[in-house]
C-alpha cells in the first residue's frame, strides 16, 4: 500500500501500517469471513474499496509460505490453515464432522450445478422422489435457500446454493466449483447405509 492516497484525507505511511494491523487483527479474531464492506466499519476514516483490497493483498503476501493463509471466500476474507496442515489440526478436535447420505449429496450437487431448480427438477434428474428431510437438512445447514418461485401451477420454490455453501467448501464463487464427479468427496464422504429410506437417513 506504499504511496497510496485513496482516503478522504491523505494518509501517512505510519497510518497505513496501523490500518493494515487493524485489518489483520480483525481477520485473525473473527469466526466468519469479513467482507470489504464490513472491514470499512472498523475505521472512522472513509477508506475506499481499492485501498482495502491493497491492504488485503499485502496481508495475503505477508502470510505466504506459512501454515495459515488469507483467502477470499464468497462472503468475504478469512484466515484458515493451509490444506496440507489440516490433517494435523484435526487431531485436536477428534469429533467427527457431520456425515450425509448419498441423497443429500446428490441433491446439493444438482442444485449447485443446475440452479435455480425446483424440487420437481431435482426429482426428474435423480429419478427418485426427494424427501422433505433431505431438503430440510440442506436448509438447516444453510447450504441452500429459496430464491424465488417458478411461474407454473403451484409456484414451486426455486432452490439455489448459498454463500455459506461456498464458504464451507472454501470457494469464492460458483465458477470455482470442481468437476461434478468430485463434489461428493469435497463435501463429506457418504455415511454408511444403515437405514432403508431417505426420510430417516439425511
Amino acid at each position: 500500500v506504499t504511496g497510496v492516497q485513496t482516503c478522504a484525507l491523505p494518509i501517512s505511511l505510519t497510518d497505513l501500517k496501523h490500518l493494515k494491523m487493524v485489518v489483520e487483527a480483525a481477520l485473525l479474531t473473527t469466526q466468519e469471513p469479513l467482507s470489504v464492506h464490513q472491514l470499512k466499519h472498523l475505521f472512522t476514516e472513509t477508506l475506499t474499496t481499492g485501498l482495502l483490497y491493497e491492504i488485503l493483498d499485502e496481508i495475503q503476501a505477508d502470510w505466504a509460505g506459512r501454515g495459515i493463509e488469507l483467502v477470499k471466500l464468497a462472503s468475504g476474507w478469512r484466515f484458515r490453515a493451509r490444506v496440507e496442515f489440516q490433517t494435523y489440526l484435526a487431531r485436536l478436535t477428534p469429533e467427527k464432522p457431520p456425515r450425509y447420505s448419498r441423497a443429500v449429496m446428490e441433491t446439493v450437487a444438482i442444485i449447485a450445478y443446475r440452479q435455480p431448480v425446483t424440487r420437481g427438477d431435482i426429482e426428474a434428474i435423480r429419478g427418485v422422489s426427494v424427501s422433505s428431510s433431505v431438503v430440510q437438512t440442506l436448509l438447516e445447514r444453510g447450504w441452500i435457500e429459496v430464491i424465488g418461485h417458478k411461474e407454473v401451477p403451484g409456484r414451486p420454490g426455486l432452490y439455489a446454493t448459498s454463500r455459506k455453501f461456498l464458504d464451507d467448501l472454501g470457494l469464492s464463487s460458483l465458477k470455482d466449483l470442481p468437476p461434478l464427479a468430485d463434489v461428493g468427496t469435497l463435501i463429506v464422504p457418504e455415511a454408511p447405509s444403515d437405514t432403508p429410506t431417505e426420510e430417516n437417513h439425511a
